[in-house]
C-alpha cells in the first residue's frame, strides 16, 4: 500500500538527485577550485567517462521527466480502453525504470572503482596514481595522504566528491528498483482485478439468467396447479350427508368441506 501511494513521487525524487550528480561531477574537474588541471588533463581517467554528467545526470533527468509525463492523467491515450492505456503506460514506465537501474548502477560502479584507484596527483615520483596498489587501503591510512603534493588537498577532494556521487547514484538505483516493483505490482494486480471483475460479472449474468428461467418455470407450474385445483373437486356421500372435498395441490393437507 505504501509503495503504491509513493509510486508517483518516486520519479520526482530522481530530478534533484540527477541535478546534484551533475554539479558534484563538474567539481571533480576543478581540484581544490583550480581549473588549470583540467586544461592540462592532469585529472583521473575516470573523470573523463562523464558518468556523473551523462548517465546518473542527464540520462536519469530525462527518464524522470518522461516518467512524470506518463503518470499524468492528460497523457495521450494509445488504446481505445482506459485499462489498455494504463497497462501500456505501466509497461513503458517499467522499461524506463530498468534503464535507470542500468545507468545509475553503471555510474555507481565507476565511482567506486575511481575511489579505490585513488587520485591522480604529483608526488616525489611525478604524476601518477600513487595509491592504485593499495586497493582502497589508503582511505584509512591518513598519513599517506601527504604524499600527494599537487593538487593541494587532492585526496580529500577526491574522497569527498566520489563518496557523494556513490551515495547519489546508489539512491537513484534504489528508487529505480522501487519504481520497477511499483509498476509491476500495478500492472499484475490491476490485470488480476480486471479478470476477477469480469469473472464475477459473468457469474452474476449466468445466475440471473438461470434465476429468470427458474422463475418462469415456477410461474408456469403454479398456473398449472391452480387450474388443476379448480378442476379437482370430488363429491363424497357419508351417512346421507354430502361433502365436497377440495384437494389443493399447493397445500395437500388443507381440506375444505
Amino acid at each position: 500500500m505504501a509503495l503504491e501511494a509513493c509510486r508517483s513521487c518516486l520519479s520526482c525524487l530522481l530530478i534533484p538527485l540527477a541535478l546534484w550528480s551533475i554539479v558534484v561531477n563538474v567539481l571533480l574537474y576543478f581540484p581544490n577550485g583550480n581549473a588549470s588541471y583540467a586544461t592540462s588533463f592532469q585529472l583521473p581517467n575516470y573523470v573523463w567517462y562523464f558518468e556523473g554528467i551523462c548517465f546518473s545526470g542527464v540520462m536519469i533527468l530525462l527518464l524522470a521527466v518522461i516518467l512524470i509525463a506518463l503518470e499524468c492523467s492528460v497523457f495521450h491515450q494509445c488504446c481505445q480502453s482506459e485499462s489498455c492505456n494504463k497497462t501500456y503506460r505501466s509497461f513503458i514506465s517499467i522499461v524506463l525504470a530498468l534503464l535507470g537501474v542500468a545507468f545509475s548502477g553503471y555510474s555507481c560502479i565507476i565511482f567506486t572503482l575511481g575511489l579505490i584507484q585513488g587520485p591522480f596527483c604529483n608526488s616525489s615520483n611525478g604524476w601518477d596514481y600513487i595509491f592504485k596498489n593499495t586497493v582502497g587501503g589508503y582511505l584509512t591510512d591518513y598519513s599517506a595522504w601527504s604524499q600527494c603534493t599537487e593538487p593541494a588537498n587532492a585526496v580529500e577532494w577526491n574522497i569527498i566528491l566520489l563518496s557523494i556521487l556513490i551515495a547519489l547514484s546508489g539512491l537513484q538505483l534504489i528508487i529505480c528498483f522501487l519504481k520497477v516493483a511499483a509498476e509491476l505490482k500495478r500492472t499484475l494486480c490491476g490485470t488480476y482485478s480486471v479478470f476477477v471483475q469480469v469473472t464475477k460479472d459473468l457469474r452474476l449474468s449466468s445466475f440471473f439468467s438461470t434465476y429468470k428461467v427458474s422463475l418462469a418455470s415456477a410461474i408456469s407450474l403454479n398456473r398449472r396447479r391452480s387450474l388443476l385445483v379448480n378442476a379437482f373437486s370430488v363429491p363424497l356421500h357419508i351417512k346421507s350427508r354430502q361433502y365436497v372435498l377440495t384437494v389443493d395441490l399447493l397445500h395437500p393437507c388443507a381440506i375444505q368441506g
